[in-house]
């Protein structure tokens, strides 16, 4: 066995030698976390979406709220046309700004070297990132709560009371750049992550929030929390539940107040 991880273990830095040597930091960046989105967003979304197609009494069974506030077909196609312009946006915005560092001189946003990161930094590096993303998400998110850039900018994720996973990214596109991809992208960067931490933690958040929003009890009722933010808006607004708790608004209020 031990030899078997030996011989996996150098492939893998063949290949990515091979790809840091023939390849430009900005294209290995782009690419890399291009098809990070299609694996840990678009095909789990699409599974949860599919599985009451395929699997309707094993779907019904785990449905966190009733087939009365469920998404109509019609949502659910509004849905996809709206998250994939804003992740055609998130491309176009990451290719725009790879292209001015590179005509200024500069790699990567992220490192990018022939050796993998070690497991002590990619564990610290990926802790790092939760706590900042759990700042940035939930007071950019409290914050769109506010009655007046919730009517412009928030309400439309809002319109999904019984989410789906695909609905993750249901947003205006201010929302996308400042609530949903910023968030993400911004901590690994201001670590000076590795390249490939900076995609387990992507891959992470991607997963999550998209299992976060399929409205299924999967992963000990991990929908639940922010299930109860789509069905009552006024509590759960974090990621990780931390700062809820810090906060108080981990509990839901007697009074409405966004």
């Amino acid at each position: 066995m031990e030899a078997v991880y030996n011989s996996l273990g150098l492939q893998a830095t063949t290949f990515w030698t091979s790809i840091v040597a023939n390849h430009s930091p900005q294209k290995i960046e782009f690419v890399g976390t291009l098809l990070i989105q299609i694996f840990c967003f678009w095909v789990p979304a699409i599974f949860y979406l599919v599985l009451d197609a395929i699997a309707p009494a094993f779907s019904q069974r785990h449905k966190i709220q009733p087939a009365p506030k469920q998404p109509t077909r019609q949502d659910i196609l509004r849905c996809f046309t709206v998250v994939a312009q804003n992740q055609i946006l998130s491309s176009v915005l990451h290719l725009t700004l790879l292209s001015v560092t590179s005509r200024a001189g500069s790699g990567s946003s992220y490192r990018i070297e022939k050796s993998f990161p070690g497991a002590i930094e990619i564990i610290r590096d990926v802790v790092l990132s939760l706590l900042m993303r759990e700042a940035l998400f939930y007071y950019s998110h409290r914050l769109l709560h506010i009655p007046y850039l919730y009517v412009r900018i928030h309400k439309k994720h809002h319109r999904f009371t019984a989410p789906i996973g695909l609905a993750a990214q249901f947003a205006h596109p201010i929302e996308q750049i400042f609530a949903n991809a910023l968030p993400i992208s911004l901590p690994p960067q201001l670590l000076h992550s590795h390249v490939l931490t900076f995609w387990i933690f992507l891959s992470f958040e991607l997963f999550n929030t998209v299992t976060v929003h399929s409205g299924y009890d999967f992963f000990h009722n991990k929908a639940k929390m922010h299930d109860l933010h789509h069905e009552k808006f006024n509590l759960n607004y974090g990621s990780v539940g931390l700062l809820d708790w810090v906060h108080g608004t981990n509990r839901l209020e007697k009074k409405r107040s966004d």
